[in-house]
């Protein structure tokens, strides 16, 4: 069994298939999903694809998005995370470095949602772009209880031991399957058994071979082939573990 830690299925290229999308990663052994919330006006979508049996979800607010977020948008991420109970994180949120006129406003409101994640003790999903140091840093001084996902890490082996010395899971996506991405992939290799999840981040993060396509959870196995090719341990023990961690990070049990 595989679970898809991390994809974007609300999005609207999903919905002329969506149940057919579900239906192909079922079939693949993709049998749940982590569905991330990017700005309060899917937030509604979200919530309802969470009564989904195979489904769970987070709310938050996501730096590539952040002309759409308003000051009040966080007054409402605190309420829903005291309302809903099926919100198992906060997030998506964080910061793209690539963007660097919306900084300022980036780390405010990756600041307020993490300390929305310290308050309601939950897990933050967060979005890190060229700004792996300075986000463990921050991380370090806030000292979340629930620790989180660093999503679609693409850093260095030292980044990711830092990431995990603070306690928090990697997201391995797409981006591994790339022969050109050598430094993730010596990181990979090196990570410990308990510090990573596999995640789709669908419809984006294509693997090697499927650039210019729409991704889908599906695909996630051939992810799990490249990383357990790249640990040297066999697929089954590669997505027993990565399963086990991310029930471990948003707090399900079996």
């Amino acid at each position: 069994m595989l679970f898809d830690a991390h994809c974007h299925l609300d999005f609207d290229c999903f919905d002329a298939d969506r149940e057919a999308v579900f239906e192909r990663a079922h079939a693949a052994g993709v049998e749940r999903f982590m569905v991330p919330a990017t700005t309060r006006k899917r937030w509604t979508n979200v919530l309802a694809l969470g009564q989904r049996d195979d489904v769970v979800v987070s709310l938050g607010l996501h730096p590539y998005f952040v002309e759409a977020h308003r000051d009040s948008d966080l007054d409402e991420l605190d309420e829903a995370l005291g309302r809903e109970r099926q919100l198992l994180a906060v997030g998506e949120c964080g910061i793209d470095a690539r963007f660097d006129a919306t900084l300022e406003r980036q780390w405010a409101l990756f600041e307020a949602q993490l300390q929305l994640a310290k308050q309601h003790r939950l897990p933050v999903i967060v979005h890190c772009v060229h700004a792996d140091d300075q986000v463990a840093k921050r991380l370090r001084q806030l000292d979340l209880p629930a620790r989180g996902l660093i999503h679609a890490f693409g850093g260095s082996p030292q980044q990711a031991e830092r990431f995990v010395e603070l306690g928090y899971c990697l997201g391995l996506g797409g981006a591994v399957t790339y022969e050109r991405a050598k430094r993730l992939r010596r990181g990979v290799a090196a990570i410990p058994d308990d510090a990573y999840v596999l995640e789709s981040d669908s419809p984006d993060m294509p693997l090697t071979g499927r650039q210019g396509q729409r991704n889908e959870p599906a695909y996630l196995t051939e992810t799990l082939a490249h990383v357990a090719r790249l640990r040297g341990q066999a697929p089954e023990e590669v997505a027993a573990k990565a399963t086990d961690n991310t029930r471990r990070l948003f707090g399900l049990s079996r």
